[in-house]
């Protein structure tokens, strides 16, 4: 495969509106330290389960303030249900990048409840997968090839060099302040050979017919998220970065393809019906996880003005007049030989 050129990439069609759409949605749409004990990666004790508490939300521990989402149930359940609508959008697929059916080792980065690497460790038990996180929220009773480890993958990565066969990264948007560090870790523990897959929601809202407007609540969530993402030094870009990223840090045969994800059962399409709906559930589940940190820490908004946002925002996102979708942005790549 040749490595990737400068040509566009090519973009989805525009996605044609169902004039009967309804605006209903589904209801119900420890590990062993041993070998490194000097590293930092962290075991299970008091210190990392200490959470914070804060409006009524609750917070990592470990590295207190360094990620903005929460990890209660509420937030978990959104991973969860955005791990279902990423599976159904890659039809089924859980990477994009080529990798072989009999592949051995096996690192997730950010894995939250660690439902992709259930997943993939059944689907290839061959693997041996690390699942890393700043918490430990994961079920105990896992496939016998996947333990779960509490990391910062901010800081210099624990594993060797020539390590793993795939690297997966999904929905690190405002998590990582040194992108290029952060891939230069990861193309070091790649076994040449290796794959890096990553899968990343772009924060724009947009639509193909213009009902999201420069004044639309969607839009203006866009510019906060932006600005929120430039002060706290971590961007909410990335899904428009890490091509760029990837291939500067010395990845070749980069690949990117780009996924239109409704909000709303709007499309004619029926797969994007389908998509829409469960996104809808998807970002009413998530949006004040995602907004409260960020926008009472960083942007240095009162608890009440956050709620009275998202009720604005809920409204914007059930409206059946606008036709709203956001980017969903894959990119792989490979270690040289």
């Amino acid at each position: 495969m040749a490595e990737s050129s400068s040509h566009p990439v090519p973009q989805p069609p525009p996605m044609e509106v169902d004039d009967d759409h309804a605006t209903e949605v589904d209801d119900d749409p420890t590990s062993d330290y041993a070998e490194d004990f000097a590293s930092d990666t962290t075991s299970l004790n008091s210190m990392i389960t200490a959470y914070r508490f804060e409006n009524g939300r609750r917070y990592h521990a470990y590295k207190e303030g360094a990620y903005w989402g929460p990890n209660d149930e509420i937030q978990n359940e959104q991973l969860d249900i955005a791990h279902h609508m990423f599976t159904m959008l890659l039809d089924n697929r859980l990477v994009l990048a080529p990798i072989n059916k009999n592949i051995q080792n096996v690192l997730d980065v950010g894995t939250g409840t660690g439902i992709w690497a259930i997943d993939f460790a059944d689907e290839y038990p061959s693997a041996q997968v690390i699942g890393t996180d700043l918490s430990p929220i994961q079920p105990s009773f896992v496939p016998p090839n996947l333990r779960f480890e509490i990391d910062d993958a901010t800081e210099s990565w624990v594993y060797p060099d020539n390590e793993f066969d795939l690297v997966h990264v999904r929905a690190l948007y405002g998590a990582i302040a040194d992108w290029p560090a952060f891939y230069s870790n990861a193309l070091r523990t790649l076994r040449p050979g290796g794959w890096f897959d990553q899968l990343e929601m772009s924060i724009q809202f947009t639509s193909d017919d213009g009902t999201v407007t420069e004044d639309h609540v969607l839009a203006q969530w866009s510019k906060i998220f932006i600005e929120a993402g430039e002060k706290f030094g971590k961007t909410f870009r990335i899904a428009e970065l890490a091509k760029g990223y990837m291939q500067s840090a010395g990845f070749q045969n980069v690949t990117e393809q780009q996924f239109k994800l409704p909000i709303g059962p709007w499309s004619q399409d029926k797969k994007l019906k389908k998509l829409g709906r469960w996104n809808l559930v998807h970002c009413e589940q998530g949006i004040e996880g995602w907004a409260m940190a960020l926008l009472t820490r960083v942007m240095g908004w009162t608890y009440t003005e956050v709620q009275v946002f998202l009720a604005k925002m809920r409204k914007g996102l059930r409206d059946p007049n606008t036709h709203a979708y956001f980017r969903v942005v894959g990119v792989y790549g490979q270690k040289p030989y």
